[in-house]
């Protein structure tokens, strides 16, 4: 059996003109595959979560998830020394919209004037996709997870 784990690392970054800004906060829950076996037909899936909240929500937000350490954002891949077992990030759980920065093939979550001193939860929803040929032991991957305002 395969362990799989991803860690989301939050990062806030301020974007926007100068004086005051709104302040926001972001946090991340990672995701965990758990265990991945290599002959079964269907594909592994979890979710994580981000949770963010902003005061003075007069600006709009965007978040985005980085590639962690792949050089595409389709696949990304988690990482076992030299080896790799390919996996996504979503933004829907129908699994079509890749969570990325906006470039091509990839989502952001965007929303204009966010609730003001209330947490909003995001579910990142994740799949392994099925008979992926990988030695048993553990892999992982860290992605960065940006809010800019």
């Amino acid at each position: 059996m395969i362990a799989a784990r991803l860690a989301l690392a939050a990062a806030l970054v301020v974007a926007g003109a100068t004086g005051v800004e709104a302040a926001c906060t972001i946090s991340a829950t990672g995701v965990s595959f758990g265990g991945y076996d290599v002959y079964n037909a269907s594909p592994t899936d979890s979710t994580g979560s981000i949770t963010y909240r902003c005061g003075n929500a007069d600006k709009d937000i965007t978040i985005t998830i980085s590639k962690g350490s792949s050089s595409t954002f389709s696949p990304r891949t988690l990482k076992k020394a030299s080896e790799s077992l390919n996996y996504n990030l979503f933004r829907d759980a129908g699994y079509t919209l890749i969570w990325g920065d906006s470039t091509p093939g990839t989502s952001t979550y965007f929303l204009k004037n966010p609730p003001n001193n209330t947490d909003v939860v995001l579910t990142v929803y994740a799949r392994v996709p099925a008979t992926q040929d990988v030695s048993a032991g553990s892999y992982s991957d860290s992605v960065v997870v940006t809010i800019e305002y």
